[in-house]
């Protein structure tokens, strides 16, 4: 039996070429210092302002060593350029790594300045983001394995289908085209501003030809797509408990994946009292901000499911915390998401990263181009599914020609 020594196997472990004191050395460090990481500096922080969904705030975040971070916020973000602007004391030569202790600086100091929600969370939530682009570029790591890893390879998503109308003659066209596409699931709208059927142009208390009309709209895409495709419903948190309770009751023979903010979201015991009235499950959460506007929703059991928008609830650490929270319920969660590919990349790593994830939103069907060249990599989505990047940091980049096109008037390009 051949003999095998220490040095002999270091041979055959290692090429011939690094057997030499300076190669070997270079080899062992390379492979064996998890305590080593860059040392980087914030240098800069830019904005950038897109109108596709609503107004896109996307921030950049510099270093010393040219690698730079991209994060996405929406929404609440038409004062997001000043708020980032005043951020930017707090980033200056800080390490971006400590991406948590970064994000608690500028939360607590701003608790005077509205810190708790709205524009100044959805604001630090795209810089945020940055900072975990940055944090995954600089590691050589994609962003889900910093989360604590990937529990799935790809995100299945459901598309925002923008139409619902029987008697629109390009409906079964867009409800073909979503189909072609591969999504597995479909939301519409029910509520209607302009519903001919409304007595009084303040008050959402429904009619009960409004509530035909609504169910008219959830039949005929029920029977119009193939019953393993999943249907959800937004109710956009206009209407009030009577009439909350009276749709989610009769939607309930269509078994929807989801009936979604039938009241609005600042009083959790009236979405409790609507939850508790139907077994069509309800759900909310894309306008309540961190972890903490989650807490009562979960404590009271409100909803069936929760959907915080990651662009603005307070990025993907606070995504994930929430998740968290909602998992001890057993609650699943169901991303909202309105934004480019940047930021539906990012909300993709959360979505890998967690457990109790169900589904995330896609609402491009109207900027299909747009969508397609937005970033370098080209569409993300393969048939209804978003397959997680194995690349550094969030894993797209953004394509700026195309991206400039849907530039906001009047903001300025990363500085320019």
């Amino acid at each position: 039996m051949k003999k095998f020594t220490r040095r002999s196997l270091l041979a055959r472990a290692i090429p011939a070429s690094l057997l030499n004191l300076s190669g070997l050395s270079a080899a062992i460090q390379n492979a064996s210092s998890p305590y080593r990481r860059p040392r980087l500096k914030i240098t800069d922080v830019r904005t950038a302002v897109v109108r596709a969904h609503g107004l896109q705030l996307h921030v950049r975040i510099y270093t010393d060593q040219g690698l730079y971070g991209h994060g996405e916020g929406t929404d609440a973000v038409a004062g997001g350029v000043p708020l980032v602007n005043s951020f930017r004391f707090l980033l200056m030569g800080q390490d971006p790594l400590n991406v948590d202790a970064l994000f608690e600086r500028i939360r607590t100091a701003g608790i005077f300045a509205g810190a708790q929600a709205g524009q100044y969370v959805a604001a630090l939530s795209a810089v945020e983001i940055a900072l975990w682009d940055l944090a995954g570029k600089a590691l050589g790591l994609p962003v889900w394995q910093l989360l604590g890893g990937r529990m799935r390879d790809r995100i299945r998503l459901y598309c925002d289908s923008q139409t619902n109308q029987p008697d629109d003659p390009g409906a079964r066209e867009k409800i073909q085209q979503m189909l072609d596409l591969g999504f597995t699931a479909v939301k519409i709208d029910i509520d209607d501003a302009n519903d001919p059927n409304r007595w009084d142009r303040v008050n959402w208390t429904a009619s009960n030809a409004e509530i035909d009309n609504m169910v008219r709209k959830v039949r005929f895409m029920r029977e119009s797509l193939p019953p393993r495709v999943d249907l959800a419903v937004d109710m956009h948190g206009r209407y009030d408990v009577v009439t909350a309770k009276r749709v989610a009751r009769e939607l309930e023979p269509f078994r929807l994946l989801w009936l979604e903010e039938p009241v609005p979201p600042e009083n959790v015991d009236a979405m409790r009292e609507v939850r508790a009235s139907t077994s069509t499950p309800i759900c909310c959460g894309e306008n309540l901000f961190l972890r903490h506007g989650f807490r009562e929703v979960l404590e009271k059991r409100a909803a069936d499911i929760v959907m915080p928008d990651l662009q603005k609830c307070g990025g993907l650490l606070e995504g994930r915390k929430i998740a968290d929270m909602a998992h001890t319920y057993y609650v699943p969660v169901a991303p909202h998401c309105v934004v480019s590919p940047i930021g539906t990349m990012a909300s993709c790593h959360v979505c890998a990263a967690i457990p109790n994830f169900l589904i995330l939103e896609w609402h491009w069907l109207s900027r299909l181009q747009l969508w397609r060249d937005f970033v370098r990599e080209g569409d993300i989505i393969e048939k209804g599914f978003i397959r997680v990047p194995e690349r550094p940091g969030l894993g797209v980049e953004m394509n700026e020609e195309a991206a400039r096109k849907a530039q906001a008037p009047g903001t300025s390009w990363f500085g320019a």
